[in-house]
């Protein structure tokens, strides 16, 4: 009798005797995303932590229980340390250069946050109160990051999973949503525009580069000094050229480890309880809006600047504008190729792209400062 109460009790703890449709189906939708970062190579070192987050807490919920291991992880998420770190990574990894040397690219970088600001009025239409309208908005920027640390910052942590898995599913699949939008919104002799080459830019400027903008943005928005500051912090180690140490740990192993741990906390939070509801999949729509119009309206001023310029720029740099750094520049650069082999566009796309970047965590600023945070 023991035997068989023992075998009982085990068949009890299996994931099959507690197994509901829902975690199966997040269990195929996490197979699913491994599938593209694997097979495909869509942003692998975000999706594939994600997904594998995402199957571990549907076989296994307790993990994001307190006193389980990821919950642990995700309080690093909700203090905002992880998102700061992240930006001190991609300052780090990234040349400035093509942004000082065309300043004018900070304007097809606001352009595309337009998708920000209408996804949030279309969920205040969809009920959402302002803050997590504001919190949701942020998705329209593909800035992962940034998404995370807005719903903290606002206090919308039971939306925070949702809003976060979102934003980082759209960065991964920025190379199958916005081709389309940019093939339609432009003409094959506007993708054959071939862009002068940009100006060089001094090491001193480099130097100077973030530690002006920091001056500037923080003064005026004192509430993006996590994200702006540490963005331009890690900039700062890559380009003064004194810490080159500070500059490859900011850039590899301490960028891999956030992205790890960040990854699979936010693929965590997917359970089936807390995502398949109708607040979840309203969320997901609104991020996808939002980063259409975001893409849409960086072409579109694009478009723009083509004219103003009589035919100098080409409008596809405009839909880098958006904060996948630097998968929507390759994506700009892949676009114009397909139309003229001998075009090269990535790096007038990473002007955009780098604004985009600042441009997203202003907008968090400005929801901050709208809501008193």
């Amino acid at each position: 009798m023991n035997i068989l109460e023992t075998l009982q009790n085990l068949a009890a703890q299996t994931w099959f005797a507690n197994l509901e449709w829902g975690n199966l189906l997040m269990i195929f939708v996490a197979l699913f995303f491994l599938y593209l970062a694997i097979r495909h190579g869509f942003e692998p070192l975000l999706l594939v932590p994600i997904a594998f987050g995402m199957l571990l807490v549907n076989m296994y919920p307790p993990i994001m229980e307190e006193g389980g291991l990821l919950h642990y992880f995700f309080l690093l998420d909700e203090w905002s340390i992880l998102p700061s770190l992240i930006f001190m990574g991609v300052g780090a990894m990234t040349d400035f250069g093509p942004l000082i040397a065309n300043p004018k690219s900070f304007l097809l970088g606001a352009a595309a946050q337009l998708g920000i600001f209408a996804a949030y009025f279309f969920a205040i239409l969809l009920g959402f109160n302002g803050a997590a309208a504001a919190a949701i908005s942020i998705i329209g920027g593909a800035d992962g990051p940034t998404s995370i640390f807005l719903a903290s910052k606002l206090g919308q942590t039971s939306l925070m999973g949702p809003i976060a898995v979102a934003a980082y599913s759209y960065m991964s699949l920025v190379p199958i949503i916005q081709p389309p939008i940019m093939k339609l919104l432009t003409t094959e002799e506007e993708r054959k525009i071939k862009m002068e080459q940009l100006r060089p830019v001094s090491k001193l400027e480099k130097i100077l580069f973030p530690v002006i903008i920091t001056v500037v943005v923080v003064a005026l928005l004192p509430s993006t000094a996590p994200l702006i500051g540490m963005l331009m912090l890690g900039n700062l180690f890559k380009e003064c050229g004194v810490v080159k140490q500070l500059a490859e740990t900011a850039s590899n192993a301490m960028m891999y480890i956030v992205v790890i741990i960040l990854g699979v906390s936010v693929g965590a939070t997917t359970s089936a309880e807390a995502f398949i509801n109708w607040t979840t999949l309203k969320i997901v729509a609104l991020g996808l809006i939002a980063f259409a119009i975001g893409t849409a309206g960086g072409v579109l001023f694009g478009k723009l600047m083509c004219k103003l310029t009589k035919g100098k720029v080409n409008p596809l740099i405009g839909s880098a504008g958006v904060s996948a750094v630097p998968m929507a520049a390759r994506v700009s650069q892949k676009v114009g190729a397909e139309a003229d082999p001998t075009n090269f566009l990535l790096m007038h796309a990473m002007g955009p792209n780098v604004a985009g970047v600042i441009g997203t965590a202003v907008a968090a600023g400005v929801f901050m400062a709208i809501f008193g945070v």
